[in-house]
């Protein structure tokens, strides 16, 4: 081989190890575009809303003919006895007793109602959404203190495919914010410090790797 073909060959590794050293380095640089998401999120004053295929326990105290369960049906409505059409889709379970109250104090007296709620789903704004390279992707309903470890465990962890470390929370409760996670570091390495709290509303986007 004639050194003028050596020469070539030693310049086409050098522009193919330098398009990889940027290609990796540009990727790299995924996980910075959005700030880290915060490690604490969860409001101390958070409850529950009520949405579309919960079950509900209406419990109304000395009149146990009025007491029974119902689903919220997938307009976000309720039917009882003696209380028709009641809106309770984005409310507490004290507001639609309270509704209830209202409703039926027009046929008994002073009621005293109690709901409790039921198989957990709650209103789309409040489900966390994981998208993307997860093992499962789904809706989760949101509970108090959920972090972004509970989360994965529940969708299977990633794909082969997933970039985690590149992966992303937008945050509808702060205006569709974008936070950058580091799902990779959490459950592949073990790193605690990469755990953090969502919040109601959060989409987990976990993007695919190129490599």
């Amino acid at each position: 081989m004639s050194n003028f073909s050596i020469s070539l060959e030693r310049v086409a590794r050098g522009v193919l190890m330098a398009a990889l050293l940027a290609t990796l380095a540009a990727c790299a640089g995924n996980s910075s575009k959005y700030p880290a998401a915060p490690a604490s999120a969860a409001t101390a004053d958070y409850n529950y809303i009520i949405g579309p295929g919960d079950g509900i326990n209406i419990i109304v105290w000395r009149n146990p003919e009025l007491s029974l369960s119902v689903p919220v049906r997938p307009d976000g409505k309720i039917s009882a006895p003696l209380v028709d059409e009641l809106v309770a889709q984005g409310k507490t379970s004290a507001e639609v007793a309270r509704d209830i109250e209202k409703q039926l104090g027009k046929y008994v007296r002073d009621p005293v109602v109690t709901v409790i709620v039921t198989g957990f789903v709650g209103p789309y704004s409040e489900q966390i959404r994981v998208v993307g390279e997860a093992a499962k992707p789904q809706f989760l309903p949101y509970k108090q203190k959920m972090t972004l470890l509970d989360v994965m465990i529940a969708v299977g962890g990633l794909t082969d495919f997933a970039a985690g470390n590149d992966a992303s929370i937008l945050r509808s409760a702060e205006g569709n914010k974008q936070y950058s996670v580091r799902i990779k570091d959490l459950i592949k390495r073990g790193d605690v410090s990469a755990n953090v709290e969502m919040r109601p509303g959060d989409i987990l986007i976990i993007p695919q790797s190129f490599f």
